[in-house]
């Protein structure tokens, strides 16, 4: 499926005004905002947001989401507030495993908008599209050990906790331990 043959993906998140879709080049600034202010909670575990991050590394992202949509790679989302434009954060299917029929599901939200339920929201509709359009069977979520919050979110969005890969996840550096979550269609029933 590529952008090309099909309608982009959209998604509400009820309640609100909050829509999950493809980024566009028109959210560079939004993004960079986003990034700007989040360096200290999203920074510790995705080490793109980071101190330096500029607006031009929300284009060159933006450019990459879309290139790798077209390759089948990432299917990369912008979770925006439709009532001002401002980009809430991010979620996205990745590291595929086609002779399984997996993927890897990640998200991020910006500080300011943390603790609203957005992420718990947004992962069971992209995940779903992985399931109904990309003809996925399993969806993972890593959370390093450590990241309380992202765990709480694979929870309440209904991923399955499987237990603690060793030394699973890589960010930045830093090889860490990690809990693994699933979701596979019969969760989002």
């Amino acid at each position: 499926m590529s952008q090309d043959d099909t309608p982009w993906p959209s998604f509400a998140l009820l309640p609100g005004s909050l829509r999950v879709r493809p980024w566009q080049p028109d959210d560079a600034d939004a993004l960079f905002a986003a990034a700007s202010e989040s360096i200290q909670s999203v920074g510790r575990w995705l080490p793109w947001c980071r101190e330096g991050y500029a607006r031009d590394d929300s284009v060159a992202w933006i450019a990459h989401a879309q290139a790798s949509w077209q390759l089948e790679e990432l299917f990369a989302f912008a979770i925006v507030d439709e009532a001002d434009g401002s980009v809430a954060g991010g979620v996205g299917l990745n590291q595929f495993n086609r002779q399984h029929r997996s993927a890897n599901l990640g998200y991020w939200v910006r500080q300011s908008r943390q603790g609203q339920g957005i992420a718990p929201r947004a992962v069971p509709a992209v995940a779903r599209f992985g399931f109904e359009t990309l003809g996925l069977v399993r969806v993972e979520i890593l959370a390093a050990e450590e990241n309380q919050a992202s765990r709480r979110c694979a929870a309440k969005a209904g991923a399955q906790f499987e237990g603690i890969g060793r030394r699973r996840l890589v960010i930045g550096e830093d090889v860490l331990d990690a809990a693994v979550y699933s979701l596979i269609p019969d969760d989002l029933a």
